[in-house]
């Protein structure tokens, strides 16, 4: 342990010592919270000259000591809550108690530490330089911290030292992110928002939330590679869903009009700034409508989030150097007008081997084994993506990219899908959803294929789902969205681990306690 580790362990058995539980079990009332007192506080000047103090006249918040600063023959402190910070004021003449003297000088001024947990009861005034201030009449500790906190300092010219920003520390300890970075919080205020802002709208069409399995005995329902387990007592194989499609279109074949599911899907993938292996995917479907119905649904509810989470209501979102609109209608091209507008290639016409001598010419990285639609895959991702800032639907799949997508109903060889693109990342993607049961089982078998042939991204054959459809399914349309991809663009992120709490790191390299590089 560090020097300053074990004095807080010495303070914590003092504390025993003195009768004092630094865990105590009984509940704390909390009656007010320091960013309301701060805005709202409110006093009058009398003609006598004295104040009347019109409100927080008998206050009980709880929080951390974030800062200490001696004042003669009392304390200021820095108490910050789940809202905000708050400064306090405590006399040493008012908490002079105990056998060995005085609490104030013994307890307060020694034994309590930065980070620690207290409970507080007093008023509030304001002090000579205005500054709204608890002045504290009763104090209790709630939990003493063991290990320091990385405390920022800025020194008289506001320059900045300590501060806690390295992305790895951040990540891996984000309960002390949090506290000593509280900006951070606002992401995931925004994010929970996003996500209310979204179901309300998906319980206003009348869809029934659902729940289905994480543990599956066949994955399906998008091209990944899954994590696999076993399950002892049944003796066999589980893989956690890379997709919680297939179980949500049996819903439809047993008589739902309409299902949605927030779920934790997981992809044993690689990580990057856009790609965690544990990630949320919301997918919502409807009997009885096509894609063209979606992209109308998905403006609305987009344009919706956007305004609930502006701070004046518009459906523009700024991030970095663009203001992204979310008010419909967005552009719409076919994934072939978006190739040609942007290479100039037709690949209406274009062989494999043109597609290949391109990728060769521009330097895009491909193998022998790849297909036309993996080809057209990579050309889109390095030539095309970034270009999509503004909301845009990519239309009309070729059939091999899409398993799982109706065919065209007049374009041979295509599919009615589309996704969605945001500064230049795909955050959905939607589909007139298959439902022919033939149809259905001869794409599982040309996955099955490029299975045997190595790519360990291929759809498994699904044979209970394949029975469900043969059950009938009515025509149907059905999306999904990556929530932390749209998080990241609503709250102006460019890494998907500042959305998640607890994004997937790799292990541990031991290092120095924060508390001691801090």
């Amino acid at each position: 342990m560090t020097d300053q580790e074990l004095i807080r362990r010495e303070a914590l058995q003092k504390l025993r010592n003195l009768g004092i539980d630094p865990y105590p079990a009984e509940a704390f009332e909390v009656t007010a919270y320091a960013a309301d007192i701060v805005a709202n506080y409110r006093e009058e000047t009398l003609q006598d000259g004295t104040k009347d103090r019109l409100n927080y006249q008998d206050v009980s918040l709880a929080g951390r000591i974030m800062a200490v600063r001696e004042a003669g023959k009392a304390l200021f402190m820095n108490l910050q809550d789940s809202s905000g910070q708050i400064q306090l004021y405590v006399r040493r003449d008012e908490f002079v108690q105990g056998e060995d003297g005085s609490f104030f000088d013994v307890v307060i001024k020694k034994l309590l530490d930065l980070g620690d947990y207290i409970g507080v009861r007093g008023f509030a005034f304001k002090t000579r330089t205005g500054e709204v201030t608890v002045h504290v009449r009763e104090l209790k500790l709630l939990s003493k911290s063991l290990r320091p906190l990385p405390i920022v300092k800025r020194d008289a010219e506001g320059h900045v030292y300590d501060a806690f920003t390295d992305p790895e520390l951040r990540h891996r300890m984000r309960y002390v992110d949090l506290t000593v970075n509280p900006q951070y919080r606002q992401i995931f205020i925004k994010r929970s928002k996003m996500i209310r802002t979204m179901r309300a709208y998906l319980d206003e069409l009348g869809l029934l939330e659902v729940e289905t399995p994480i543990l599956q005995p066949v994955y399906g329902g998008a091209l990944a590679r899954p994590f696999i387990t076993h399950h002892h007592a049944l003796d066999m194989p589980l893989y956690l869903r890379i997709s919680n499609e297939l179980y949500l279109k049996r819903l439809i074949v047993g008589g739902f009009d309409g299902v949605y599911e927030f779920a934790k899907v997981f992809r044993n993938e690689g990580i990057d700034r856009t790609h965690n292996p544990e990630f949320t995917l919301m997918e919502f479907y409807v009997a009885y409508k096509d894609y063209h119905w979606l992209m109308g649904v998905t403006e609305q509810m987009l344009e919706r989030v956007a305004r609930a989470l502006s701070d004046d209501g518009s459906p523009i979102i700024p991030y970095g150097e663009h203001r992204l609109n979310f008010a419909g209608p967005y552009a719409r091209l076919t994934m072939a007008e978006a190739i040609y507008r942007y290479t100039g290639l037709n690949i209406e016409t274009a062989t494999e081997r043109d597609l290949r001598a391109y990728c060769d010419q521009h330097n895009i990285e491909t193998d022998p084994s790849m297909s036309t639609a993996q080809l057209l895959d990579e050309i889109f991702s390095e030539k095309v993506e970034r270009h999509l800032i503004q909301p845009t639907f990519i239309l009309d799949y070729p059939i091999e990219m899409s398993p799982l997508t109706k065919r065209h109903r007049s374009k041979p060889g295509l599919v009615e899908r589309f996704e969605l693109y945001v500064n230049s990342k795909e955050v959905a993607n939607a589909y007139s959803e298959l439902n022919d049961p033939i149809d259905q089982r001869q794409r599982f078998e040309e996955q099955r294929r490029w299975a045997e042939r190595g790519d360990k991204e291929a759809m498994a054959m699904d044979e209970d789902f394949l029975r469900a459809l043969e059950y009938g399914m009515p025509p149907t349309a059905g999306i999904g969205f990556g929530i932390d991809r749209l998080a990241m663009i609503f709250t102006g992120q460019t890494t998907i681990q500042e959305v998640i709490f607890f994004p997937q790191m790799r292990p541990e390299v031991k290092h120095k306690d924060v508390g001691h590089t801090f």
